[in-house]
This record gives structure tokens, C-alpha cells and sequence, in this order.
């Protein structure tokens, strides 16, 4: 183990570094959006389609910034790559929506899906189970446990990274094989040749389906040209955020062991072993469930895989192959992937406040580091405003205005690379992203395209996220000299 001159320790190798970033990306959205992008695009072929784009568009994503990382392997990650790029105004509006929403957000919604499928094994755990009543505000058992898990995770990395990556070791390997057992026993136990032929003979015969919740009625769109490219974009924004996180690895640059080599090698092991496993598992999922069904059946075969109750579509999987000892046992792998999945990003976010912090822009306290080498302060202000999060019922309203946001930033800091390597040519790169020009460039148009077609049909989404980073270019007015000046006088 070194020692930073920051004070941080490099006690993450290239093995923890993997298990943060695949640890990091798989939380409960693998076992649920599929259900909705079977509704968005209405067949086999164009839903399998959505998910090797998505991952298409992660691998290109984190290839390309594994450039930035090798350049800039410090705390902080992707604000020091916006900072150095574009000043700090877009560094502090990156930090402003990802500390207000994105990361703090994605920790509240994890904490409650986590206690969600707690009470499958402890039905105590039910949001119907009321333990105080405010009016405006139900505080059911739920919460608490949510609440309690955020708590308790923040007090092991309150302990130093050792504690905080043992954790995610435990969990990222046990889920990893978890999934890989999935695969292996949904294809030998629960595949059905009928499912298959009504799944695959009709391929590509892409359909929007909606259901309307007061009548029962099924409409069916058929999809082609420009309304097919709108719906396979549309449904992407569900696969995308299921295949998020994968950047995080670069916020802990200071604590890992040789980082210009294993931020990009942990980026791309990580990405790589998600995107085939995501993959595959819903190969799995259009082997056991027809992806048509009845929204009013009670049985899970019946219902399909569009309309599983509730999206559930891996706990639907599970009850087709088991009934309800695979139903538990579903519930427990969903436990351990939020879980380690929440692990992850309550780890990583706190190094960019430190970062934001120590340049002015933040609250002063968020810049230093505990005895334990790693920012205290803003860990527990992370899990302050997480668990608020969690009692306001709304996070997850706030991380679907911000879908817009968080790719506008991916853009901004892959078009970066561009501009450092007119800004820095001479600076060391130990690792240049593979494809330059062409795979950053297909990631940047990509995700554009995304972006447009939100703003056009999907604005309740992405014109609130617009205006939520907008907020923040006053706030870095108004506050940024005052916390500049608090640094200066302490």
C-alpha cells in the first residue's frame, strides 16, 4: 500500500477495480426494464437489438474514456476531465446534478428496490406496512430499511477503501456467478420450444404496445422507419441507465494502484463481461416467456414478458422455471446485486465533491479526508441527502427528468478528448482511445441522436433535466465566490 500526496491511500488493484465497475452497474434494472423495451419496440429481434446497442454505445463510451482516465488519473474523475476541458463552470454544473440527483438519486431508488425484494423473504418490509403517518409524509418499513442500508454502508467506507472494496468484492463476484447460475438454469431447466417459436418467428416484426390501465385495452403500433429509429431510441433510455456506472471507477483515480493502466483495463474487463451477460440473460428471459401476453392473467407465463406484474420480468422467469422457492431465490440475487451495487456508488461519488470541494466550488469540510484516508465529510452528507431521497418518494421522478442530463455530460466529456489533444498534445498518454477518431465520434453521435429525440418526444423528461443543470449556473454565481472565500480564510 502508497500513499498519496492528497492522503489517500492506493489500496485498489485491478480486481477490485473490475468488481467496482461491474458491481457498480448491475443493481435491479437487468431483472425489470426489459419489460418496458418490450413494450417500446414489441419484438424479439429489435429487443435484443436495444441491449447490444446499449452495449455498443457503453464499450465505445468507456473505451474512449479510458483516455481521459490515463491522462488524468486523479480524484474526481469525470469533473477534473469537464474542469480541464471546459472550465469550471460545466465542471460544477456536472457535479451540481450529479450530487443533487444522479448519484444521490440512483442511491435512494437502489435502497428502495434492495427493501422492495427484502420483503419477498420478511413480508414486514411492505410499503403498506405504515410505521408513521405525517400526512404529507408515510413512513412505512420500507424506507426504514432503505434508509438503514444507505447508513450502513456509508459507515464501512466511513472505515477506508479496504473495508469498502472487501464489500464489493464479496458482492460483485457473488452476483456475477449468481447470473451466470441464471443463465445456466433458465436454459437447461426452463426453456420451451413453443415460447421460442412464437418469440422468434417473427423477429423483427417490431410493434409499440400500450396498455390502457382503466379499460384493460391493448393497442398495437406497428413500427418502421423514422417511428421505429423514435422507438428503439426511446427504449434504449431504460438499457442505458441499467448499463450506467461504469465511469465511476475513474472518480477514485488517487486510490488505485497504477491507474493509468488499470482504470482503462478495469473499464473495459467490466463493460465487456455486463454487456454479454446482459445479453444473454435476455436470451434467457425470450426462451421461458412469450414477449406477448395477457396484462389480465394472474399466472406469469400468461402475462408474458411485457406485462409481468409489476415489470418484475426476472422474478416472472424465475416463477416459470421454480414457483416460489426460484421466486426467493431471485429475490435474494436481486438483494445482493442492489446491495453491492449501492456499495459501489456511495464509494466512488464522494471523491468528486472532495475534488469539487478542494477547487472552491463545494462546501470546504467535503474536502478533507477522515483518518482513515477518505472523504468523511462528504460521505456523510451523501447519505443525508440519499436517505432524504428516500423519505421524499420522489427520487425516482428526479432520475428520469435527468436521463437527458447525464448524457449530455457523457457527450460533453468524450468530445473532450478532442479538445484535449489540441490543448495537451504534449502531455502523456499512456493509453489513446481505440478508434480515435472514429469510436469516440460514433459514441458522441449516438448519444446525440438520443438526446434529440427526447427533447422531441420525450420532454417532460428531458426539458426538466435541461432546466435541473441549468439551476446550477446561478447557484455557481451566487455561491461559488463564498466558498472560495471560506477555503482561502480556513
Amino acid at each position: 500500500m502508497s500513499q498519496t500526496a492528497s492522503g489517500f491511500k492506493r489500496e485498489i488493484k485491478l480486481f477490485d477495480a473490475v468488481m467496482l465497475v461491474a458491481g457498480s452497474m448491475i443493481g435491479s434494472g437487468i431483472f425489470i426494464v426489459s419489460a418496458d423495451i418490450g413494450r417500446s419496440v414489441g419484438s424479439a429481434g429489435y429487443l435484443l437489438l436495444v441491449w447490444a446497442l446499449t452495449g455498443l454505445m457503453t464499450l465505445a463510451g468507456a473505451l474512449s474514456y479510458g483516455e481521459l482516465t490515463s491522462l488524468m488519473p486523479r480524484a474526481g474523475g469525470q469533473y477534473v476531465y469537464l474542469r480541464e476541458s471546459y472550465g469550471p463552470l460545466v465542471a460544477f454544473l456536472y457535479g451540481w446534478t450529479l450530487f443533487l440527483v444522479i448519484q444521490s438519486g440512483t442511491i435512494a431508488a437502489v435502497a428502495v428496490a434492495f427493501a422492495r425484494f427484502t420483503g419477498v423473504l420478511v413480508p414486514w418490509f411492505s410499503e403498506t406496512n405504515v410505521l408513521l403517518d405525517l400526512g404529507i409524509l408515510k413512513f412505512t418499513s420500507v424506507q426504514l430499511l432503505a434508509i438503514a442500508s444507505i447508513i450502513l454502508l456509508t459507515l464501512i467506507n466511513q472505515q477506508g477503501v479496504r473495508n469498502g472494496k472487501l464489500i464489493q468484492n464479496i458482492f460483485g463476484s457473488t452476483k456475477l456467478i449468481a447470473l451466470f447460475a441464471l443463465l445456466g438454469f433458465g436454459l437447461l431447466l426452463g426453456t420451451s420450444p413453443e415460447v421460442m417459436d412464437l418469440n422468434f418467428s417473427n423477429l423483427w416484426d417490431a410493434q409499440a404496445v400500450v396498455l390502457d390501465k382503466e379499460t384493460g385495452a391493448i393497442t398495437r403500433t406497428t413500427l418502421s422507419g423514422w417511428a421505429l429509429l423514435v422507438g428503439i431510441s426511446t427504449a434504449m433510455i431504460g438499457s442505458l441507465f441499467s448499463s450506467d456506472s461504469w465511469n465511476n471507477i475513474g472518480f477514485s483515480g488517487d486510490e488505485i494502484v497504477n491507474p493509468k493502466r488499470t482504470i482503462v483495463l478495469s473499464m473495459a474487463i467490466g463493460t465487456g463481461i455486463v454487456t454479454i451477460l446482459y445479453i444473454l440473460i435476455n436470451v434467457v428471459y425470450l426462451t421461458i416467456l412469450p414477449l406477448q401476453g395477457d396484462p389480465a392473467a394472474t399466472d406469469a407465463l400468461s402475462r408474458g414478458l411485457q406485462f409481468a406484474s409489476n415489470d418484475r420480468v426476472g422474478t416472472a422467469v424465475a416463477e416459470v422455471i421454480g414457483g416460489a422457492p426460484a421466486t426467493i431465490a431471485i429475490a435474494i440475487l436481486i438483494m445482493i446485486s442492489t446491495f453491492g451495487c449501492n456499495n459501489g456508488v456511495i464509494l466512488s461519488a464522494p471523491r468528486v465533491y472532495y475534488a469539487m470541494a478542494k477547487d472552491g466550488l463545494f462546501f470546504p469540510n467535503m474536502a478533507k479526508l477522515n483518518k482513515n484516508g477518505v472523504p468523511g465529510a462528504a460521505l456523510a452528507i451523501q447519505c443525508v441527502w440519499a436517505s432524504l431521497l428516500c423519505l421524499s418518494g420522489r427520487y425516482s421522478d428526479l432520475l428520469d427528468y435527468v436521463i437527458f442530463a447525464v448524457l449530455l455530460f457523457y457527450i460533453l466529456t468524450i468530445a473532450g478528448i478532442f479538445i484535449l489533444r489540441r490543448t495537451m498534445p504534449d502531455a502523456p498518454r499512456p493509453y489513446k482511445a481505440l478508434g480515435y477518431p472514429v469510436l469516440p465520434a460514433l459514441y458522441i453521435l449516438m448519444a446525440s441522436f438520443i438526446c434529440v429525440i427526447l427533447l422531441i418526444y420525450k420532454p417532460n423528461y428531458s426539458w426538466p433535466g435541461l432546466i435541473l443543470v441549468g439551476v446550477g449556473i446561478p447557484v455557481f454565481y451566487l455561491f461559488g465566490k463564498r466558498f472560495r472565500k471560506i477555503e482561502v480564510e480556513g
